[in-house]
Protein backbone atom coordinates (compact mmCIF):
# COMPACT_ATOMS: atom_id res chain seq x y z
CA UNK A 1 0.00 0.00 0.00
CA UNK A 2 1.65 2.87 -1.46
CA UNK A 3 0.29 5.40 1.72
CA UNK A 4 -3.00 4.76 3.58
CA UNK A 5 -4.76 7.32 2.37
CA UNK A 6 -7.39 6.76 5.88
CA UNK A 7 -7.05 4.56 8.36
CA UNK A 8 -10.95 4.30 8.43
CA UNK A 9 -10.31 2.79 5.02
CA UNK A 10 -8.64 3.01 1.46
CA UNK A 11 -10.25 0.24 -1.12
CA UNK A 12 -10.16 0.06 -4.36
CA UNK A 13 -14.12 -0.56 -5.06
CA UNK A 14 -15.53 -1.49 -8.41
CA UNK A 15 -19.79 -1.18 -8.29
CA UNK A 16 -21.90 -3.34 -10.03
CA UNK A 17 -24.86 -1.78 -11.84
CA UNK A 18 -25.70 0.36 -14.85
CA UNK A 19 -29.21 1.31 -13.25
CA UNK A 20 -29.49 1.83 -9.52
CA UNK A 21 -33.52 1.07 -9.81
CA UNK A 22 -32.50 -2.41 -10.82
CA UNK A 23 -34.03 -5.84 -8.79
CA UNK A 24 -32.52 -8.47 -8.43
CA UNK A 25 -34.05 -12.49 -7.49
CA UNK A 26 -31.96 -13.42 -5.25
CA UNK A 27 -31.45 -11.96 -1.44
CA UNK A 28 -28.60 -12.42 0.69
CA UNK A 29 -27.51 -10.85 3.48
CA UNK A 30 -24.57 -12.13 5.57
CA UNK A 31 -23.47 -11.77 9.19
CA UNK A 32 -19.86 -11.56 8.97
CA UNK A 33 -17.68 -12.60 11.89
CA UNK A 34 -15.12 -10.05 13.48
CA UNK A 35 -13.77 -12.74 15.87
CA UNK A 36 -12.43 -14.70 12.10
CA UNK A 37 -11.60 -11.45 10.60
CA UNK A 38 -9.05 -11.00 13.90
CA UNK A 39 -8.24 -14.69 14.21
CA UNK A 40 -6.72 -14.11 10.44
CA UNK A 41 -5.02 -10.49 10.83
CA UNK A 42 -3.59 -11.72 14.00
CA UNK A 43 -2.15 -15.25 12.43
CA UNK A 44 -0.70 -13.57 8.85
CA UNK A 45 0.35 -10.01 10.51
CA UNK A 46 2.43 -12.49 13.40
CA UNK A 47 6.00 -12.17 14.01
CA UNK A 48 5.71 -15.44 12.83
CA UNK A 49 4.94 -14.43 9.31
CA UNK A 50 8.42 -12.24 9.13
CA UNK A 51 6.22 -9.46 7.46
CA UNK A 52 5.52 -11.78 4.53
CA UNK A 53 8.44 -10.76 2.38
CA UNK A 54 8.15 -11.47 -1.55
CA UNK A 55 10.90 -14.37 -2.17
CA UNK A 56 11.34 -15.54 0.89
CA UNK A 57 10.65 -18.30 3.57
CA UNK A 58 7.40 -16.95 4.64
CA UNK A 59 5.64 -16.63 1.37
CA UNK A 60 5.29 -20.45 1.18
CA UNK A 61 3.20 -20.26 4.54
CA UNK A 62 1.76 -17.13 3.70
CA UNK A 63 0.25 -18.28 0.20
CA UNK A 64 -0.41 -21.70 2.06
CA UNK A 65 -2.51 -20.13 4.43
CA UNK A 66 -4.29 -17.82 2.01
CA UNK A 67 -5.22 -21.53 -0.09
CA UNK A 68 -6.13 -23.55 2.96
CA UNK A 69 -8.55 -20.98 3.94
CA UNK A 70 -10.22 -20.06 0.56
CA UNK A 71 -10.54 -24.19 0.41
CA UNK A 72 -11.94 -24.44 3.51
CA UNK A 73 -14.75 -22.01 2.38
CA UNK A 74 -15.73 -24.07 -0.91
CA UNK A 75 -13.69 -22.03 -3.26
CA UNK A 76 -11.76 -24.09 -5.72
CA UNK A 77 -7.91 -23.66 -7.08
CA UNK A 78 -8.22 -20.72 -9.85
CA UNK A 79 -4.43 -20.20 -10.79
CA UNK A 80 -2.31 -22.13 -13.61
CA UNK A 81 -2.54 -25.53 -14.49
CA UNK A 82 -5.16 -26.27 -11.54
CA UNK A 83 -3.66 -25.27 -8.60
CA UNK A 84 -4.10 -22.06 -6.27
CA UNK A 85 -1.11 -20.13 -7.54
CA UNK A 86 -0.08 -17.58 -10.56
CA UNK A 87 3.62 -18.07 -11.11
CA UNK A 88 4.91 -14.40 -11.20
CA UNK A 89 8.50 -14.41 -12.89
CA UNK A 90 10.33 -11.28 -11.10
CA UNK A 91 14.17 -9.75 -10.51
CA UNK A 92 15.18 -8.85 -6.77
CA UNK A 93 17.86 -6.21 -6.98
CA UNK A 94 19.88 -6.13 -3.99
CA UNK A 95 22.50 -3.20 -3.25
CA UNK A 96 25.34 -3.00 -0.97
CA UNK A 97 28.02 -0.22 -0.79
CA UNK A 98 26.09 2.27 -1.68
CA UNK A 99 27.72 5.90 -1.82
CA UNK A 100 26.84 9.52 -3.28
CA UNK A 101 28.89 12.30 -3.37
CA UNK A 102 28.27 15.79 -4.34
CA UNK A 103 29.93 17.95 -6.10
CA UNK A 104 29.78 21.84 -5.96
CA UNK A 105 32.58 23.25 -7.92
CA UNK A 106 35.82 21.82 -6.44
CA UNK A 107 33.91 20.88 -3.08
CA UNK A 108 32.73 17.19 -2.64
CA UNK A 109 29.96 16.30 0.02
CA UNK A 110 29.41 12.81 1.07
CA UNK A 111 25.86 12.31 0.84
CA UNK A 112 24.25 10.24 3.54
CA UNK A 113 22.63 7.06 2.33
CA UNK A 114 18.98 6.93 3.82
CA UNK A 115 19.39 10.67 5.72
CA UNK A 116 20.34 12.75 2.59
CA UNK A 117 19.31 10.48 -0.20
CA UNK A 118 17.59 7.05 -0.85
CA UNK A 119 19.62 4.69 -3.65
CA UNK A 120 17.51 2.23 -5.61
CA UNK A 121 17.19 0.23 -9.24
CA UNK A 122 14.89 -1.74 -11.11
CA UNK A 123 16.94 -2.03 -13.79
CA UNK A 124 20.34 -2.12 -13.27
CA UNK A 125 21.72 -5.96 -13.82
CA UNK A 126 25.62 -4.77 -12.88
CA UNK A 127 27.40 -2.55 -10.61
CA UNK A 128 26.88 0.86 -10.95
CA UNK A 129 29.90 3.69 -10.94
CA UNK A 130 29.59 7.27 -12.13
CA UNK A 131 32.14 10.01 -11.21
CA UNK A 132 30.71 13.75 -11.75
CA UNK A 133 27.46 13.20 -14.18
CA UNK A 134 25.48 16.67 -14.37
CA UNK A 135 22.38 17.31 -13.02
CA UNK A 136 19.21 18.36 -15.41
CA UNK A 137 16.12 20.47 -13.39
CA UNK A 138 13.41 18.89 -15.57
CA UNK A 139 10.38 20.34 -13.44
CA UNK A 140 7.95 17.67 -12.98
CA UNK A 141 9.27 15.27 -15.19
CA UNK A 142 6.29 15.21 -17.41
CA UNK A 143 5.76 14.69 -21.67
CA UNK A 144 1.99 14.73 -21.63
CA UNK A 145 1.23 15.51 -25.34
CA UNK A 146 -2.21 15.62 -24.92
CA UNK A 147 -2.27 18.80 -22.76
CA UNK A 148 0.60 20.84 -24.46
CA UNK A 149 3.05 19.57 -21.98
CA UNK A 150 6.72 19.14 -22.45
CA UNK A 151 9.35 19.45 -18.94
CA UNK A 152 12.64 18.29 -21.42
CA UNK A 153 13.05 21.35 -23.80
CA UNK A 154 14.96 24.48 -23.56
CA UNK A 155 14.13 28.29 -23.47
CA UNK A 156 13.74 27.90 -27.45
CA UNK A 157 11.38 24.67 -27.19
CA UNK A 158 14.03 22.02 -28.65
CA UNK A 159 13.76 18.85 -26.80
CA UNK A 160 16.99 18.31 -24.43
CA UNK A 161 19.21 15.59 -24.50
CA UNK A 162 19.42 14.00 -20.65
CA UNK A 163 21.04 10.69 -21.77
CA UNK A 164 23.66 9.54 -19.18
CA UNK A 165 22.43 12.78 -17.07
CA UNK A 166 21.16 13.11 -14.10
CA UNK A 167 17.25 14.42 -13.71
CA UNK A 168 15.98 16.38 -10.93
CA UNK A 169 12.21 16.52 -10.38
CA UNK A 170 9.44 17.66 -8.65
CA UNK A 171 7.14 14.78 -6.90
CA UNK A 172 3.04 15.25 -7.59
CA UNK A 173 1.72 17.29 -10.28
CA UNK A 174 2.19 21.11 -11.16
CA UNK A 175 -1.50 21.68 -10.16
CA UNK A 176 -0.63 20.71 -6.33
CA UNK A 177 0.36 24.21 -5.23
CA UNK A 178 -1.90 25.88 -7.47
CA UNK A 179 -5.24 23.95 -8.04
CA UNK A 180 -6.81 26.95 -9.87
CA UNK A 181 -4.37 25.96 -12.53
CA UNK A 182 -6.30 22.77 -13.36
CA UNK A 183 -3.95 22.02 -15.91
CA UNK A 184 -3.12 18.47 -14.27
CA UNK A 185 -6.59 18.01 -13.04
CA UNK A 186 -6.39 20.81 -10.01
CA UNK A 187 -6.40 19.35 -6.75
CA UNK A 188 -6.45 15.81 -7.89
CA UNK A 189 -3.32 14.00 -8.51
CA UNK A 190 -2.63 12.55 -11.91
CA UNK A 191 -0.85 9.39 -13.15
CA UNK A 192 1.66 12.32 -13.99
CA UNK A 193 2.10 12.89 -10.79
CA UNK A 194 3.30 9.41 -9.31
CA UNK A 195 6.72 8.51 -8.43
CA UNK A 196 6.59 5.40 -10.53
CA UNK A 197 5.46 7.64 -13.98
CA UNK A 198 8.59 10.07 -12.94
CA UNK A 199 11.09 6.92 -13.57
CA UNK A 200 9.48 5.41 -16.23
CA UNK A 201 9.62 8.74 -17.98
CA UNK A 202 13.42 9.18 -17.14
CA UNK A 203 14.22 5.96 -18.42
CA UNK A 204 12.04 6.80 -21.58
CA UNK A 205 14.41 9.84 -21.84
CA UNK A 206 17.37 7.82 -21.30
CA UNK A 207 18.75 9.54 -18.20
CA UNK A 208 21.41 7.49 -16.24
CA UNK A 209 19.52 8.35 -12.65
CA UNK A 210 16.76 10.37 -11.55
CA UNK A 211 16.39 12.43 -8.10
CA UNK A 212 13.01 12.99 -7.07
CA UNK A 213 12.70 15.67 -4.52
CA UNK A 214 10.56 14.60 -1.17
CA UNK A 215 7.87 17.28 0.10
CA UNK A 216 5.71 15.73 3.23
CA UNK A 217 2.98 17.15 1.40
CA UNK A 218 3.45 16.68 -1.99
CA UNK A 219 4.37 13.23 -1.65
CA UNK A 220 1.65 12.61 0.96
CA UNK A 221 4.01 11.08 3.47
CA UNK A 222 7.25 11.66 5.21
CA UNK A 223 11.02 11.25 4.64
CA UNK A 224 10.29 7.90 6.87
CA UNK A 225 8.33 5.92 4.43
CA UNK A 226 10.68 6.74 1.54
CA UNK A 227 13.21 5.65 3.67
CA UNK A 228 12.01 2.71 4.53
CA UNK A 229 10.31 1.31 1.13
CA UNK A 230 13.50 2.75 -0.86
CA UNK A 231 16.13 0.72 1.06
CA UNK A 232 18.19 -2.23 0.36
CA UNK A 233 15.91 -4.91 -2.17
CA UNK A 234 13.80 -3.93 -4.72
CA UNK A 235 11.85 -6.37 -7.18
CA UNK A 236 10.02 -5.69 -10.37
CA UNK A 237 8.27 -8.07 -12.72
CA UNK A 238 10.73 -9.41 -15.47
CA UNK A 239 10.41 -6.34 -18.23
CA UNK A 240 11.61 -5.86 -21.79
CA UNK A 241 14.63 -4.65 -22.23
CA UNK A 242 12.94 -1.84 -24.27
CA UNK A 243 11.04 -0.91 -21.56
CA UNK A 244 12.56 -0.63 -18.08
CA UNK A 245 10.73 0.46 -14.81
CA UNK A 246 13.68 3.40 -14.19
CA UNK A 247 16.77 4.46 -15.26
CA UNK A 248 19.85 2.86 -13.87
CA UNK A 249 19.46 4.65 -10.14
CA UNK A 250 16.02 5.73 -9.05
CA UNK A 251 16.64 8.11 -6.15
CA UNK A 252 14.98 10.35 -3.68
CA UNK A 253 16.27 13.49 -1.88
CA UNK A 254 15.61 15.36 0.91
CA UNK A 255 14.34 18.96 0.16
CA UNK A 256 17.31 20.41 2.10
CA UNK A 257 19.81 18.15 -0.27
CA UNK A 258 18.07 19.78 -2.85
CA UNK A 259 18.55 23.00 -1.91
CA UNK A 260 22.43 22.85 -1.36
CA UNK A 261 22.29 21.80 -4.79
CA UNK A 262 20.20 24.57 -6.22
CA UNK A 263 21.95 26.93 -4.39
CA UNK A 264 25.10 25.80 -5.43
CA UNK A 265 24.04 26.40 -9.08
CA UNK A 266 22.62 29.65 -8.45
CA UNK A 267 19.42 29.11 -8.72
CA UNK A 268 16.12 29.90 -6.57
CA UNK A 269 14.52 26.37 -5.74
CA UNK A 270 11.35 27.88 -5.08
CA UNK A 271 11.33 30.30 -7.86
CA UNK A 272 11.87 27.51 -10.28
CA UNK A 273 9.11 25.62 -8.03
CA UNK A 274 6.85 28.48 -8.96
CA UNK A 275 8.20 28.32 -13.01
CA UNK A 276 7.72 24.54 -13.39
CA UNK A 277 3.69 25.14 -12.80
CA UNK A 278 3.74 27.10 -16.46
CA UNK A 279 3.82 24.93 -19.69
CA UNK A 280 6.47 27.59 -20.70
CA UNK A 281 8.46 25.76 -17.92
CA UNK A 282 11.67 25.01 -19.29
CA UNK A 283 14.49 22.27 -18.66
CA UNK A 284 18.00 24.18 -16.86
CA UNK A 285 21.08 22.26 -15.98
CA UNK A 286 22.28 22.88 -12.55
CA UNK A 287 25.69 24.33 -13.79
CA UNK A 288 29.10 23.93 -11.27
CA UNK A 289 26.97 21.27 -9.57
CA UNK A 290 27.45 17.07 -10.28
CA UNK A 291 27.44 13.89 -8.54
CA UNK A 292 29.32 11.08 -8.09
CA UNK A 293 27.51 7.71 -7.17
CA UNK A 294 28.54 4.07 -6.73
CA UNK A 295 26.67 1.27 -5.75
CA UNK A 296 27.39 -2.82 -6.10
CA UNK A 297 23.62 -5.23 -7.58
CA UNK A 298 23.16 -8.49 -6.58
CA UNK A 299 19.72 -9.50 -8.95
CA UNK A 300 18.43 -12.50 -8.31
CA UNK A 301 15.52 -14.47 -10.56
CA UNK A 302 12.67 -15.12 -8.12
CA UNK A 303 9.41 -16.49 -8.62
CA UNK A 304 6.76 -15.80 -6.33
CA UNK A 305 2.77 -16.09 -6.50
CA UNK A 306 -0.47 -14.90 -6.57
CA UNK A 307 -2.96 -16.64 -4.72
CA UNK A 308 -6.26 -17.30 -7.09
CA UNK A 309 -9.44 -19.12 -6.07
CA UNK A 310 -12.86 -19.11 -8.22
CA UNK A 311 -16.08 -20.05 -7.07
CA UNK A 312 -17.98 -21.47 -10.42
CA UNK A 313 -21.12 -19.59 -11.68
CA UNK A 314 -24.22 -21.34 -11.85
CA UNK A 315 -25.69 -19.78 -15.67
CA UNK A 316 -22.69 -17.64 -16.47
CA UNK A 317 -19.72 -18.54 -15.17
CA UNK A 318 -17.42 -17.18 -18.19
CA UNK A 319 -18.27 -13.76 -16.45
CA UNK A 320 -16.58 -12.83 -13.05
CA UNK A 321 -16.84 -10.40 -10.44
CA UNK A 322 -13.79 -10.50 -8.54
CA UNK A 323 -12.01 -9.15 -4.76
CA UNK A 324 -8.51 -9.08 -4.07
CA UNK A 325 -6.24 -8.13 -1.60
CA UNK A 326 -2.40 -8.15 -1.49
CA UNK A 327 -0.82 -10.22 0.94
CA UNK A 328 2.83 -8.97 0.78
CA UNK A 329 4.37 -6.46 3.08
CA UNK A 330 8.63 -5.27 4.03
CA UNK A 331 9.64 -8.57 5.19
CA UNK A 332 12.45 -7.70 7.63
CA UNK A 333 13.91 -4.76 7.44
CA UNK A 334 15.90 -1.38 8.79
CA UNK A 335 15.26 -1.82 12.88
CA UNK A 336 12.68 0.55 14.60
CA UNK A 337 13.81 2.70 17.99
CA UNK A 338 12.98 -0.32 19.87
CA UNK A 339 14.88 -2.69 17.60
CA UNK A 340 12.07 -4.49 15.78
CA UNK A 341 12.95 -5.13 12.42
CA UNK A 342 9.74 -7.45 11.46
CA UNK A 343 7.46 -5.27 9.30
CA UNK A 344 4.41 -6.93 9.81
CA UNK A 345 1.64 -4.86 8.12
CA UNK A 346 -1.23 -5.96 10.44
CA UNK A 347 -3.12 -3.49 8.84
CA UNK A 348 -1.11 -3.10 5.57
CA UNK A 349 -2.35 -5.39 4.29
CA UNK A 350 -3.25 -8.52 6.67
CA UNK A 351 -6.76 -7.04 7.14
CA UNK A 352 -7.27 -6.70 3.38
CA UNK A 353 -6.62 -10.59 2.97
CA UNK A 354 -8.28 -11.11 6.17
CA UNK A 355 -11.49 -9.26 4.38
CA UNK A 356 -11.53 -11.46 1.39
CA UNK A 357 -11.59 -14.68 3.00
CA UNK A 358 -14.27 -13.39 5.41
CA UNK A 359 -15.78 -12.52 2.44
CA UNK A 360 -15.64 -15.94 0.68
CA UNK A 361 -16.89 -18.09 4.20
CA UNK A 362 -19.81 -15.90 3.28
CA UNK A 363 -20.27 -16.86 -0.16
CA UNK A 364 -19.89 -20.33 0.96
CA UNK A 365 -23.23 -19.71 2.92
CA UNK A 366 -24.96 -17.88 0.24
CA UNK A 367 -27.03 -19.51 -2.74
CA UNK A 368 -24.40 -19.89 -5.68
CA UNK A 369 -24.70 -16.87 -7.59
CA UNK A 370 -24.84 -17.12 -11.70
CA UNK A 371 -21.76 -15.03 -12.59
CA UNK A 372 -18.40 -16.77 -11.25
CA UNK A 373 -16.52 -15.24 -8.30
CA UNK A 374 -12.53 -14.99 -7.91
CA UNK A 375 -10.67 -14.27 -5.05
CA UNK A 376 -6.81 -12.76 -5.84
CA UNK A 377 -4.65 -12.50 -3.20
CA UNK A 378 -1.81 -10.66 -5.30
CA UNK A 379 2.22 -10.73 -4.54
CA UNK A 380 4.76 -7.56 -4.76
CA UNK A 381 2.23 -4.68 -4.21
CA UNK A 382 4.76 -2.96 -2.51
CA UNK A 383 7.47 -3.21 -5.15
CA UNK A 384 4.69 -1.30 -7.15
CA UNK A 385 1.30 -3.32 -7.94
CA UNK A 386 3.59 -6.05 -9.70
CA UNK A 387 1.77 -9.34 -8.92
CA UNK A 388 -1.86 -7.42 -10.10
CA UNK A 389 0.58 -5.90 -13.26
CA UNK A 390 1.54 -9.53 -13.85
CA UNK A 391 -1.69 -10.75 -13.72
CA UNK A 392 -3.33 -8.03 -16.06
CA UNK A 393 -0.16 -8.32 -18.90
CA UNK A 394 -1.22 -12.65 -18.24
CA UNK A 395 -4.85 -12.98 -17.48
CA UNK A 396 -6.17 -16.30 -16.84
CA UNK A 397 -9.64 -15.47 -17.03
CA UNK A 398 -10.51 -12.81 -19.90
CA UNK A 399 -10.08 -9.13 -18.74
CA UNK A 400 -12.98 -8.48 -21.41
CA UNK A 401 -15.54 -10.75 -19.48
CA UNK A 402 -14.34 -9.75 -15.57
CA UNK A 403 -17.25 -7.56 -14.91
CA UNK A 404 -15.54 -5.59 -11.39
CA UNK A 405 -13.89 -5.75 -9.08
CA UNK A 406 -13.44 -5.25 -4.76
CA UNK A 407 -9.66 -4.40 -3.64
CA UNK A 408 -9.17 -4.14 0.01
CA UNK A 409 -6.24 -2.65 0.91
CA UNK A 410 -6.56 -1.71 4.46
CA UNK A 411 -9.60 -1.88 6.46
CA UNK A 412 -11.49 0.32 8.87
CA UNK A 413 -10.18 -0.25 12.59
CA UNK A 414 -11.49 3.41 13.77
CA UNK A 415 -15.21 3.03 14.76
CA UNK A 416 -17.99 3.36 12.49
CA UNK A 417 -18.31 6.13 10.15
CA UNK A 418 -20.93 8.59 8.25
CA UNK A 419 -19.78 8.61 5.15
CA UNK A 420 -17.82 6.39 2.53
CA UNK A 421 -15.10 7.84 -0.09
CA UNK A 422 -15.00 7.96 -3.55
CA UNK A 423 -11.54 7.90 -4.81
CA UNK A 424 -11.05 8.83 -8.36
CA UNK A 425 -14.62 10.50 -8.19
CA UNK A 426 -16.59 11.04 -11.41
CA UNK A 427 -14.68 8.40 -13.43
CA UNK A 428 -18.02 6.15 -13.78
CA UNK A 429 -21.30 6.33 -13.79
CA UNK A 430 -21.64 3.74 -10.87
CA UNK A 431 -21.07 5.99 -7.99
CA UNK A 432 -25.24 6.51 -7.29
CA UNK A 433 -25.60 2.79 -6.89
CA UNK A 434 -22.93 2.72 -4.29
CA UNK A 435 -24.93 5.41 -2.54
CA UNK A 436 -28.07 3.47 -2.62
CA UNK A 437 -26.03 0.71 -0.50
CA UNK A 438 -24.42 3.09 1.53
CA UNK A 439 -27.79 4.79 2.47
CA UNK A 440 -29.01 1.39 4.30
CA UNK A 441 -27.02 1.75 6.68
CA UNK A 442 -27.71 5.41 6.98
CA UNK A 443 -24.30 6.32 5.59
CA UNK A 444 -23.70 9.09 2.38
CA UNK A 445 -20.94 9.35 -0.18
CA UNK A 446 -18.49 11.95 -0.69
CA UNK A 447 -15.26 12.84 -2.99
CA UNK A 448 -12.01 11.41 -1.32
CA UNK A 449 -10.44 14.04 1.53
CA UNK A 450 -7.12 13.89 -0.38
CA UNK A 451 -7.53 13.50 -3.95
CA UNK A 452 -4.07 15.22 -4.29
CA UNK A 453 -2.48 12.22 -2.87
CA UNK A 454 -3.73 10.01 -6.20
CA UNK A 455 -4.95 7.18 -4.40
CA UNK A 456 -6.24 5.95 -7.70
CA UNK A 457 -2.95 4.87 -9.20
CA UNK A 458 -1.47 3.48 -6.08
CA UNK A 459 -3.33 0.54 -5.48
CA UNK A 460 -4.12 -3.36 -7.11
CA UNK A 461 -6.95 -2.01 -8.94
CA UNK A 462 -5.45 0.42 -11.07
CA UNK A 463 -3.59 -2.35 -13.21
CA UNK A 464 -6.71 -3.58 -13.78
CA UNK A 465 -8.12 0.46 -14.38
CA UNK A 466 -5.45 0.87 -17.11
CA UNK A 467 -6.71 -1.98 -19.32
CA UNK A 468 -10.30 -0.96 -19.16
CA UNK A 469 -11.72 -2.72 -16.43
CA UNK A 470 -14.44 -0.27 -14.66
CA UNK A 471 -13.28 0.42 -11.27
CA UNK A 472 -14.94 2.84 -8.93
CA UNK A 473 -12.15 3.13 -5.78
CA UNK A 474 -14.18 3.93 -2.92
CA UNK A 475 -14.05 3.02 0.92
CA UNK A 476 -15.12 4.54 4.49
CA UNK A 477 -14.33 8.41 4.88
CA UNK A 478 -13.38 10.01 7.59
CA UNK A 479 -16.52 11.93 9.22
CA UNK A 480 -16.88 9.22 12.23
CA UNK A 481 -19.97 8.57 13.78
CA UNK A 482 -18.25 9.28 17.32
CA UNK A 483 -16.47 12.13 17.29
CA UNK A 484 -16.85 13.72 13.18
CA UNK A 485 -14.18 14.26 10.63
CA UNK A 486 -12.04 16.10 13.49
CA UNK A 487 -11.66 11.83 15.39
CA UNK A 488 -11.30 10.76 11.51
CA UNK A 489 -8.29 12.67 10.44
CA UNK A 490 -6.94 12.34 14.11
CA UNK A 491 -6.77 8.70 13.52
CA UNK A 492 -5.63 8.95 9.94
CA UNK A 493 -2.58 10.82 11.10
CA UNK A 494 -1.63 8.77 13.95
CA UNK A 495 -1.51 5.83 11.36
CA UNK A 496 0.64 7.82 8.77
CA UNK A 497 3.34 8.97 11.52
CA UNK A 498 3.25 6.29 13.78
CA UNK A 499 2.93 3.07 11.59
CA UNK A 500 2.75 3.05 8.03
CA UNK A 501 5.73 1.08 6.46
CA UNK A 502 7.14 0.93 9.84
CA UNK A 503 7.81 -2.02 12.12
CA UNK A 504 4.98 -0.71 14.36
CA UNK A 505 2.06 -1.89 12.19
CA UNK A 506 1.24 -4.75 14.52
CA UNK A 507 -2.92 -5.76 15.54
CA UNK A 508 -4.09 -3.91 18.58
CA UNK A 509 -6.79 -4.92 21.17
CA UNK A 510 -7.91 -1.03 20.74
CA UNK A 511 -8.88 -1.79 17.22
CA UNK A 512 -12.53 -1.19 16.80
CA UNK A 513 -13.81 -3.49 13.74
CA UNK A 514 -17.92 -2.55 13.45
CA UNK A 515 -17.12 -0.14 10.53
CA UNK A 516 -14.63 -2.70 8.75
CA UNK A 517 -17.70 -5.04 9.85
CA UNK A 518 -20.55 -2.52 7.87
CA UNK A 519 -18.06 -2.12 4.64
CA UNK A 520 -17.26 -6.07 4.30
CA UNK A 521 -21.61 -6.32 3.90
CA UNK A 522 -21.55 -3.67 1.25
CA UNK A 523 -18.71 -5.34 -0.42
CA UNK A 524 -20.35 -8.98 -0.03
CA UNK A 525 -23.86 -7.13 -1.14
CA UNK A 526 -22.95 -5.48 -3.75
CA UNK A 527 -20.83 -7.94 -5.62
CA UNK A 528 -23.26 -10.93 -4.79
CA UNK A 529 -26.09 -8.52 -6.73
CA UNK A 530 -23.92 -8.19 -9.36
CA UNK A 531 -23.32 -11.43 -10.18
CA UNK A 532 -26.70 -12.50 -9.88
CA UNK A 533 -27.41 -9.44 -12.27
CA UNK A 534 -27.00 -9.23 -15.86
CA UNK A 535 -25.71 -5.32 -16.16
CA UNK A 536 -22.00 -4.47 -16.89
CA UNK A 537 -20.75 -1.17 -15.61
CA UNK A 538 -19.35 1.78 -17.65
CA UNK A 539 -17.16 4.60 -17.71
CA UNK A 540 -18.22 8.10 -17.73
CA UNK A 541 -17.60 9.47 -21.49
CA UNK A 542 -14.73 11.59 -19.98
CA UNK A 543 -12.87 9.18 -18.25
CA UNK A 544 -9.40 8.61 -19.70
CA UNK A 545 -10.14 4.23 -19.38
CA UNK A 546 -13.72 4.70 -21.31
CA UNK A 547 -11.64 3.67 -24.04
CA UNK A 548 -10.09 0.82 -23.77
CA UNK A 549 -13.01 -0.91 -22.78
CA UNK A 550 -14.99 -0.34 -25.83
CA UNK A 551 -12.15 -1.64 -28.03
CA UNK A 552 -13.57 -5.25 -25.82
CA UNK A 553 -17.45 -4.52 -26.55
CA UNK A 554 -17.72 -7.29 -28.84
CA UNK A 555 -16.48 -9.67 -26.29
CA UNK A 556 -19.12 -9.13 -24.10
CA UNK A 557 -22.89 -9.21 -26.30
Amino acid sequence: MKYYKSIVLYSALAMIMAQPSMVFAKEYNPTFNSADLVKDIKVLGSDAYEGRGVGTPAEQKTIDYIAKNLAAAGFSPGGDNGTWFQDVQLRRFTLSDSKAVLNIGDKNTGLEVGKDITISTRNATKDVNFDKVPLVFAGYGITAPERGWNDFKDENGNKIDVKGKIIVVLVNDPDFYQPELNTFGGKAMTYYGRWTYKYEEAARQGALGCLIIHENDAAAYGWETVKNSNTGKKIDIVRDSSSPAGPDMESWITYDTAQKMFKGAGLDLEALKVAARSKDFHAQELKNVTLSASFKTDVQSVTSHNVIGILKGKTRPDEYVAYSAHWDHLGIGLPDKKGDKIYNGALDNASGVASILEIARAYKKAPRPDRSIIMFSWTAEESGLLGSEYYASHPIYPLAKTVAGFNIDGINIAGKTKNIEVTGFGQSNLEDDLAIYAKKQGRYISPEDTPEAGHFFRSDHFPFVKRGVPMLAAGSGVDMRIGGVAAGKAANEEYLKAHYHQPSDEYSPSWKLDGAIEDLQIYFKMGYDLANSTKWPEWKPTSEFKAARDKSASERK
